[in-house]
């Protein structure tokens, strides 16, 4: 009988020999942004008109090949001539037209002009003229800009949104040859705003009941109603700006503010729905945020986008915390949030603020990289990801998970300990070298889901009956599972159900309230079993701060890891089991005809991830071999040093994308240099009947040798300093 995997590579080679042969019959179809691939911003100032030199600067950007450049054109400040009242003027644009300027030399040198507007913010003379178009306090008052106090927040409910932003629209469009045009910081994907001008209450009243508390809060009624609100506010808008738009120029596009990476409110689903390019501000990492970040952003955008347009803001200037605008990032931390971009399927757009940098270092970090790019352009054109791993990205629980329905003791942020789990999964996995894609929680269609041998779920607390049900539906059609903790325990909305949605696959049932956070428990290895290689020397393993007391419902594999409760870890002569042997299950393994389940009671990735401990990363690396079966991965990667990986075949053939991670500041930014690792062993699955005639290393421009078996080539990457491309033509 054929194999699930052969199977899965024989479809995807099919599909990809129909959609190679439809994107060229339509290719003169495609939108220009479809084909972009090297975007780039300047960021203009108020004061930029006195002295910006428009040719060097169109020489700057000309030199790193971009396809298209984004310019102010106006919002909070015209740099333009504008006719529409209480459009700003910038005060030193005098008889200027510097948006005129700009564009005419955008034009000239054949790339592709995006108008970047601000809809959020207005003077005070829109104000006092119009207060129906601003955002309110409780107490009635305007909301004043934290730091630039004489700007005022505009409401999105209000016709600032659907009559002054259109004209502005209209006017550019019909003075200039704009090609799209981008709003900066909306919609964004963050917290929900909640205002309090009479057109916001009327939707309260009409649409919502009562009004919406301030903050995030999913348990009250009101917020629910709110957010459906707030989401078809915005969706309508974006249609809304999408149409003025092309009233001129068909083929012009609307581009909104996305990004958050993996800590986002607003759902990035519906958002892709409408969204024809999809731009994550996101720029760039500070504090403790991990190197990762950035990937990790092109797979949420990519779950939801598919193969449209993606692009990520690199931030040029020192966007950490604090942010220094005028002031370049490290070097190498620039190149590294640049090839993530890449990696991961997203097309990068350099971005810097200002028109006289006193600060030129970030100049040459952007060309060379950008450069590289457009030399090698091609095989940066995918056609689909070669990965046989789904990751679910639970977006419901990050948001909206709370202290009252998991772990109590948050630390900091509370969406940043939502994600916790995720990121603790995604570090194993990277450590584990393995090849996945996210899939959106609210994509669990079956043709998205049976491109993947198995799904792995972190802690989706808050999951819908419909969720569920395509999960049921995707393990019954032969899909393998890994899920932990509180897994489909709440409702989307965080009402708490009797017992788990998904009880029948676990094998068990909720028996009590969640236990935790308590340290210093233990899982007790009871009997051998292919997850547990590597602990032959120990009988314990640690156990997670918080789980699910379970009673076990289904007969079938006998109990590997079962729980050994807390006992104190101070003072030394009180640390010893109070009850050393439990017959509570820490995890459950079920080895089914079709299909393999895990269940841990526990959140083990979260508590590896705030641990470290690398007990538990390797648990959960073996769990998720041993969900794959026998079955051979489609990309395999062996070597040292910290890495991630991805895979794509491309318009001429494949390429494995390896972005090197090995780095002191790999959670703490920024990065100051690289530290090569060294040679990568691969094994790489083409579509059946393909032959390679060629494997070469883009970085480092060299060819490699490689042998072919089959359907399976193999070749040695000798050393990666930042990062390789391997193509495969």
């Amino acid at each position: 009988m054929i194999t699930r995997r052969e199977f899965l590579t024989a479809s995807s080679g099919s599909l990809i020999v129909a959609a190679v042969g439809s994107r060229n019959a339509a290719a003169a179809e495609r939108p220009w942004y479809a084909t972009m691939r090297r975007c780039g911003q300047l960021n203009l100032n108020e004061r930029d008109p006195l002295t910006l030199d428009v040719a060097a600067w169109i020489d700057y950007w000309s030199s790193l090949k971009l396809d298209a450049l984004l310019l102010n054109g106006g919002g909070i400040v015209a740099f333009y001539p504008t006719d529409v009242r209480y459009h700003h003027r910038s005060e030193f644009l005098g008889s200027r037209d510097l948006f005129g300027e700009l564009a005419a030399a955008t034009k000239s040198r054949n790339m592709r002009l995006v108008a970047r507007m601000d809809c959020n913010y207005a003077y005070g003379d829109a104000l006092n003229a119009h207060p129906e178009w601003f955002e309110r306090n409780r107490d009635g008052s305007p909301r004043p800009h934290n730091e630039s106090t004489w700007l005022y927040k505009t409401c999105m409910f209000g016709p600032y949104f659907t009559d002054q932003m259109p004209a502005i629209y209209r006017e550019l469009n019909g003075r200039y040859p704009i090609d799209g045009f981008f709003t900066n910081g909306w919609p964004s994907t963050g917290d929900l705003a909640v205002c309090h001008c009479e057109r916001c209450h009327k939707v309260y009243r009409e649409q919502v009941g009562g009004v919406p508390p301030d903050r995030t809060d999913a348990t009250s009624p009101l917020y629910r109603k709110y957010y459906d609100a707030y989401m078809n506010r915005v969706l309508d808008v974006w249609r809304r700006w999408q149409a003025s738009v092309t009233e001129a120029r068909p083929e012009s596009v609307y581009v909104g503010n996305l990004g958050g990476g993996i800590r986002t409110v607003k759902n990035v689903k519906r958002l892709g729905e409408v969204a024809r390019w999809f731009n994550a501000d996101h720029q760039g990492r500070g504090g403790d945020t991990v190197i990762w970040d950035c990937a990790q952003q092109g797979r949420v955008a990519r779950a939801v986008m598919e193969d449209r347009t993606v692009t990520n803001v690199t931030g040029a200037y020192s966007n950490s915390r604090p942010t220094w605008r005028h002031v370049a990032k490290a070097p190498a931390e620039t190149t590294m949030w640049m090839a993530q971009t890449a990696a991961s399927g997203m097309v990068p757009w350099f971005h810097w603020l200002g028109g006289a940098p006193e600060d030129t270092r970030w100049k040459e970090v952007g060309r060379d990289f950008f450069a590289w790019l457009a030399a090698n352009e091609p095989h940066f054109r995918n056609t689909r990801s070669v990965a046989d791993v789904a990751v679910l990205y639970p977006q419901r629980t990050i948001a909206f998970y709370r202290s009252g329905s998991g772990p109590r003791d948050w630390r900091g942020a509370e969406r940043a300990q939502t994600a916790e789990y995720l990121q603790g999964l995604y570090y194993a996995l990277l450590e584990g070298r393995f090849f996945f894609d996210f899939v959106h929680e609210d994509d669990l269609r079956t043709e998205t889901l049976s491109r993947y041998r198995a799904l792995l779920i972190p802690n989706a607390a808050y999951v819908s009956d419909q969720h569920c049900r395509q999960i049921r539906d995707y393990v019954s059609g032969g899909g393998s599972l890994l899920a932990t903790f509180e897994t489909s325990l709440y409702s989307e909305w965080g009402d708490r159900r009797s017992d788990f949605a998904l009880a029948d696959l676990f094998g068990a049932s909720a028996d009590g309230d969640t236990i935790g956070p308590l340290g210093n428990s233990y899982m007790r290895i009871e009997r051998r079993h292919a997850t547990l290689t590597g602990f032959e020397g120990t009988a314990l393993l640690p156990g997670p701060e918080n789980r699910v007391p379970l009673r076990e419902t289904a007969a079938g594999d006998a109990v590997s890891l079962t729980v050994v409760p807390y006992y104190p870890a101070f003072p030394p002569e009180m640390v010893f089991p109070r009850t050393p042997r439990t017959n509570q299950p820490a995890a459950l393994f079920h080895d089914r005809s079709r299909s393999r389940v895990a269940y841990f009671a526990g959140d083990v990735e979260r508590t590896f991830w705030r641990s470290g401990n690398p007990d538990l990363g390797l648990l959960l690396q073996n769990t998720v071999r041993w969900l794959r079966g026998d079955t051979r991965p489609l990309v395999s990667l062996d070597g040292d040093g910290i890495v991630e990986t991805f895979a794509w075949e491309t318009e001429p053939g494949y390429a494995l994308h390896i972005l090197n991670y090995t780095n002191p500041n790999m959670t703490r930014g920024f990065i100051r240099r690289f530290y090569a690792i060294g040679a990568q062993k691969a094994a790489f699955t083409v579509s059946r009947g393909r032959r390679i005639a060629a494997v070469r290393a883009l970085r480092t421009a060299r060819a490699l040798p490689f042998s072919q078996d089959g359907d399976l080539v193999r070749f040695e990457v000798p050393s990666v300093t930042d990062y390789e491309v391997i193509a495969l033509t």
